[in-house]
């Protein structure tokens, strides 16, 4: 009897946790990205039909101005920069190094990631498959960045050349086809002004997560961690 208390009181409850509690970080963000979107939506369709007022043009609708060229080149754009970030930050880090940064792996030694894949009871199934659908499994998080990047790639150029073409044609200038526009400067002043600051915005917390820190966040390392010293 005196056992089985034992027992009991050495193996405490899981704790519950509520959907939102569970996967709170997703859902905040999709918000975010929600509002943001509604509200690049609204402005951007009452400054897009200024525009189209000054040319003497059929103003749209807000349903017509979500699927019109302005839109997609602006929202594909912005979506391009954020996926070539994250894909490359995936792959980089699995070979380079910043000494102290908590996004960096350690500088010596084998970290958790670099591990042979074994199958574990819990495991993903084509961790227990293996062979060629775990190779796969092994790379999906890059190539389903890299995948998400090309498609927002060719969804700017499309958007953007269309809204390109419409301006030229309201000016009575020449238009362009689909390869002309991509040796353009303006498309890739489009690409370029975006990626810089996704660039540079890793670099920031790659390098400032060595110097500076934040209680509680899974991005910092602890408060009380020294400069050089690796999670």
């Amino acid at each position: 009897m005196i056992f089985l208390l034992y027992d009991m009181k050495a193996k405490p409850k899981t704790k519950q946790h509520s959907f939102f509690y569970k996967n709170s970080l997703t859902i905040v963000f999709m918000l975010l990205f929600i509002l943001s979107l509604l509200g690049q939506a609204i402005s951007g369709w009452k400054d897009h039909n200024e525009y189209l007022k000054d040319k003497r043009q059929t103003e749209l609708s807000l349903s017509e101005y979500s699927i019109s060229p302005h839109f997609i080149q602006a929202t594909f754009e912005n979506w391009e920069s954020e996926f070539l970030q994250m894909a490359l930050f995936v792959v980089l880090t699995i070979w380079l190094r910043e000494k102290g940064s908590s996004e960096s792996k350690p500088q010596d030694g084998e970290d958790e990631v670099d591990k042979v894949t074994k199958a574990k009871s819990n495991s993903p199934w084509p961790v227990k498959r293996g062979g060629f659908i775990l190779k796969l499994y092994e790379n999906s998080l890059s190539i389903a960045l890299f995948l998400l990047f090309i498609i927002s790639f060719l969804m700017h150029w499309y958007g953007s050349l269309k809204e390109y073409n419409l301006e030229q044609a309201l000016e009575n200038k020449p238009m362009a086809n689909a390869m002309e526009y991509l040796g353009m400067p303006t498309f890739w002043f489009e690409s370029f002004q975006n990626w810089q600051s996704e660039f540079l915005s890793i670099a920031a917390i790659v390098f400032l997560s060595i110097y500076l820190r934040q209680k509680g966040s899974a991005q910092s390392k602890p408060v009380n961690a020294g400069y050089a010293e690796d999670e």
